[in-house]
C-alpha cells in the first residue's frame, strides 16, 4: 500500500513534473501518515500524456490530406479523429460496466479539419478526466465487460486493466503512428518525453550561437 506523507525528511520520489513524500505505513520522523487514492496516483500521468497528446493533434495539418501510408493503413483523417476519441473512453470505462458495441452501425470519427480534430480531443479528454477524477478506489476492480449487440462478451476485465490498456496505451499507441504519418508528409513533430529530432535542431543551434 502507499501513502502520502507530509514530512519535509521523508523519502522523496519524483514523478515527472511532480513530486511527491511516500512512505509506509507511516513515516518515520513524524509518524503521520495518508493514503494516496488510486486516482490521484493516476491523474498525473493523465494530464501528461493528454498534454502531450494535443501537442501532435496540432500539428495536423488545417486541411487534412487523402492520405495513408499503406492500403491496409488508417487514413490520415481517421486515425487523427481516433486519437482525438480515445481520452473519452476513460468515461465509458468509469460510468458503466457492460458497453454493448453496435459495430454494423457503428460511424467512425473521420474529420476534414484540424480544428474539429481538436475541438473533439478537449470535449473526450475533459469527460475521461472528470470520470477518473471521481473513481473511488473500490471502482478499480470491478470487471468491465465488452459486448456485441448479440449480448457475447468480447472481452471482460478489472477495470484498472481497462483503463490501462484499452484508453491510455491505446491511445498511446495510435499516437505515435500519427507521428509516423506527420513525420513521412514532412511535418516536424514535437517531443513526447524529450525533444524530438526537430527540437534537438534549434537545441543544437541554440548551444552554437
Amino acid at each position: 500500500m502507499i501513502f502520502l506523507v507530509f514530512c519535509d525528511v521523508g523519502i522523496r520520489a519524483r514523478y515527472f513534473r511532480f513530486s511527491f513524500v511516500l512512505n509506509c505505513p507511516n513515516c518515520r520522523y513524524c509518524g503521520r501518515s495518508f493514503r494516496m487514492a488510486i486516482r490521484d496516483m493516476l491523474l498525473p500521468e493523465f494530464d501528461q500524456e493528454m498534454a502531450n497528446t494535443r501537442k501532435l493533434l496540432e500539428r495536423v495539418p488545417e486541411r487534412i490530406p487523402d492520405y495513408k501510408p499503406h492500403p491496409k493503413s488508417m487514413p490520415f483523417s481517421r486515425l487523427a479523429g481516433h486519437v482525438a476519441e480515445l481520452p473519452g473512453w476513460a468515461k465509458e470505462t468509469f460510468t458503466k460496466e457492460v458497453l454493448e458495441f453496435d459495430m454494423d452501425n457503428f460511424v467512425p470519427f473521420d474529420p476534414k479539419t484540424r480544428q474539429e480534430v481538436l475541438d473533439a480531443f478537449d470535449k473526450n479528454s475533459k469527460a475521461g478526466r472528470e470520470a477518473l477524477a471521481a473513481a473511488p478506489d473500490e471502482a478499480f476492480g470491478v470487471i468491465w465487460s465488452l459486448k456485441n449487440t448479440k449480448g457475447d462478451t468480447i472481452f471482460a476485465m478489472p477495470r484498472a486493466a481497462c483503463y490501462r490498456g484499452m484508453v491510455m496505451n491505446h491511445m498511446i499507441h495510435h499516437r505515435a503512428q500519427l507521428g509516423v504519418y506527420l513525420r513521412l508528409n514532412e511535418i516536424e513533430i514535437p517531443g513526447m518525453y524529450g525533444p524530438s529530432a526537430d527540437e534537438m535542431k534549434f537545441w543544437t543551434e541554440a548551444q552554437s550561437a
